[in-house]
């Protein structure tokens, strides 16, 4: 029987929760992703994550909690998302080319009238990346839905010199904090 509802459409999530043996249903936690005027990228991504995690409440059956998570990437204050074409993933993968970089995965897990957040920064450096590089991996498929534009798990991971901080954060989910976070509201009930 599953112990949360997860809203999410990540597989990488998906993969990384079933890691920590929690059982959980899928719920639709869809929402408006657009950055508020003047909000800090910790501030965007707490945001969504507990946006996603009461609209999944309010789309589940409101028995169990509801786990929201989002994942940014931040290079020198600027929000790197999904790439819209080859030439956007081209500049965010140049930017990154030798530069370290933050990712910021927040979580929150959200029952009836109360939530709880919390979120995790890293640092991830990349080595040089040249533009045919880039362009190869373009043409894997693999950066045109991630943040950054690239997958640490996958074949963007050749790219990452050295990271500082949660590696499975990174990914999409914390595993250490989500399990944390997950069993303190579980046991609450």
């Amino acid at each position: 029987m599953a112990q949360i509802y997860l809203a999410s459409r990540s597989p990488r999530r998906r993969e990384l929760l079933t890691q920590l043996n929690i059982q959980y249903d899928l719920v639709d936690g869809d929402i408006d992703e657009r950055q508020l005027t003047g909000e800090s990228a910790t501030d965007y991504v707490v945001r969504l994550a507990s946006e996603k995690a009461q609209q999944g409440w309010r789309n589940s059956a409101q028995d169990k909690p509801v786990l929201g998570a989002d994942t940014i990437v931040v290079y020198q204050q600027q929000l790197l998302g999904k790439p819209q074409s080859q030439q956007d993933a081209v500049q965010t993968l140049t930017l990154l080319s030798g530069n370290k970089h933050q990712v910021i995965t927040a979580i929150a897990v959200c029952y009836q009238q109360s939530i709880e957040t919390l979120w995790v920064e890293s640092d991830v450096e990349f080595a040089d990346i040249s533009k045919d590089e880039i362009l190869a991996y373009w043409q894997t498929g693999e950066p045109q839905d991630k943040a950054g534009s690239y997958a640490i798990q996958g074949i963007g991971g050749q790219f990452v010199k050295r990271i500082q901080g949660s590696y499975s954060a990174i990914v999409g989910l914390p595993l250490y904090e989500t399990k944390q976070l997950v069993h303190k509201v579980i046991q609450q009930l």
